[in-house]
């Protein structure tokens, strides 16, 4: 292990900078893992060598592969919606419908999406992204806008539910350590999650009216005057992968419900069938128990294959039975799909570089480094705060909330502990403290993730949410000051 010291933030703090500065997310998470892996190995020569090690090394873990191969067959699943039909169809129903009036109802749909499907982030993230893209281009609301929606409804909504890949995790973590009730204490812990409930609201703001801040306000002029994309900005995907169907195609809205609603039913069945092989003990075990030994990973996997398998049933059938050629043969099958992975070739790579910067700052101790430093004599009222920023830098600097509550809750409830105060508030101070940094990186995965479902400049979405990050991130610490300070 490499000695924890202030040096273990030069790589993420690198590559954040580089990413702001220059718009080269490869180049900025690049030259992050090459500079981490010099240091590891105290040799130019061998740090490099190093490098692609670690790029391989993560690749090999198994989650981490089937996140890639996430981001592949979710491509080919929007890709085949898109091209089928099935997002246009649902659009039309939507706007004939008359539920759509204006610039506020979509706004509004995005934000009741997010809220609603809380299985999982990327999941959210990718079904709010292709629903409302069309739309929001069609009513000329920028695309930056919509990325913070989706962004701000996905990870900080999973994270206050408790039956959800994201619950099974943390609720794993307490249990590593410990926890008498690890399910309880979970649940007690969401009226503090400060940081979650802010940024859900100020979403909901900002869909109910004009509440734009800063760069924000620029996009959304700029947006209005014709232009989608800002000056020099790059996309995260190829708009063809979003290119709308052949007008010969007939549109049908359940070309894309059909599909998403089992990707939804599909998440807590495949936790629980994952689940069940992991328990101790199967005969006493409650479904919760089981669902939360599931593996997130292959669930997500698995339902996202799910969904793809049903689109190409559904569309083979209407082929057959409308006698038209609808261009739906197993060739065109094929082509849609491989077309979608394709397109989704470079997020894959900006993810695997992501994940293998984690990698990196948790062999320097990066985390554990910034968690030592903030563990100085304090009151419960100031430490609670301390937590919560901590755990914004840690997630900040690494790219990952998961990482973060598996780095912060250790610190976090044994505090608690020492000072013979309820355990609730720590918890959540870590997790929030989690999302918030999440949210405010250039190299989380969520947040590039966003980038990508609203295709838009990865660059672009980190600078107009930061505002609102900002916002929400200050009002958290006020909020965990106040409690520590009254309640504690």
């Amino acid at each position: 292990m490499f000695e924890e010291t202030v040096w273990s933030l030069i790589p993420p703090l690198l590559a954040i900078t580089l990413a702001i500065a220059t718009r080269q997310v490869f180049l900025a998470l690049g030259l992050g893992i090459i500079s981490g892996a010099i240091m590891l190995e105290a040799s130019f020569w061998s740090g490099i060598g190093r490098a692609v090690d670690l790029v391989v090394e993560t690749l090999n873990d198994p989650s981490n592969a089937m996140v890639v191969l996430f981001t592949f067959v979710i491509g080919s699943l929007i890709s085949s919606m898109e091209s089928l039909g099935g997002i246009r169809g649902f659009v039309t129903f939507l706007e004939n419908s008359g539920w759509l009036k204006g610039e506020r109802s979509v706004k509004l749909l995005v934000w009741i999406v997010g809220v609603l499907i809380f299985i999982e982030s990327n999941i959210t993230i990718l079904v709010a992204g292709a629903l409302a893209r069309p739309l929001f281009d069609k009513f000329k609301i920028s695309r930056e806008k919509l990325a913070y929606l989706i962004d701000s409804t996905s990870a900080p909504i999973c994270l206050v539910i408790p039956f959800n890949a994201w619950g099974a995790y943390i609720i794993s973590i307490l249990q590593t350590l410990g926890e008498p009730e690890p399910v309880s204490l979970f649940v007690r812990s969401i009226a503090y999650n400060f940081y979650s409930l802010f940024a859900v609201f100020l979403a909901l703001m900002t869909a109910l009216f004009a509440f734009d801040l800063g760069p924000m306000k620029k996009a959304e002029a700029r947006t209005r005057a014709g232009q989608m994309l800002s000056d020099g900005a790059q996309p995260m995907v190829d708009e063809t992968l979003f290119a709308p169907p052949d007008e010969s195609v007939r549109p049908s809205g359940w070309l894309m419900t059909a599909p998403i609603l089992t990707l939804v039913v599909m998440m807590p069945m495949s936790l629980y069938i994952t689940g069940r092989g992991e328990v101790d003990n199967l005969a006493t075990a409650t479904v919760m128990d089981i669902i939360k030994s599931g593996k997130g990973a292959v669930s997500v996997l698995w339902s996202v294959l799910a969904a793809l398998a049903l689109l190409w049933i559904m569309a083979a059938f209407r082929s057959v039975g409308s006698g038209k050629g609808m261009g739906t043969t197993l060739d065109e099958l094929v082509r849609f799909a491989i077309k979608g992975a394709q397109g989704m070739l470079p997020l894959a790579l900006i993810i695997l570089m992501a994940l293998t910067l984690g990698s990196v700052t948790k062999l320097l101790g990066t985390g554990a480094f910034v968690a030592q430093v903030a563990s100085a004599n304090m009151s419960a009222a100031v430490f609670l705060p301390v937590i919560f920023i901590v755990a914004a830098f840690v997630a900040f600097s690494t790219g990952t909330s998961w990482g973060t509550f598996a780095i912060m809750v250790p610190v976090a409830l044994p505090a608690a502990a020492a000072f013979g105060v309820a355990k609730a508030p720590f918890l959540a101070a870590a997790l929030s403290g989690g999302i918030f940094g999440d949210h405010a990186s250039p190299i989380s995965d969520t947040t590039i993730m966003a980038s990508m479902a609203a295709v838009t400049d990865h660059v672009d979405h980190v600078r107009t949410q930061l505002p609102y990050a900002l916002l929400a991130g200050g009002g958290a610490v006020v909020a965990y000051f106040l409690v520590g300070l009254f309640l504690l």
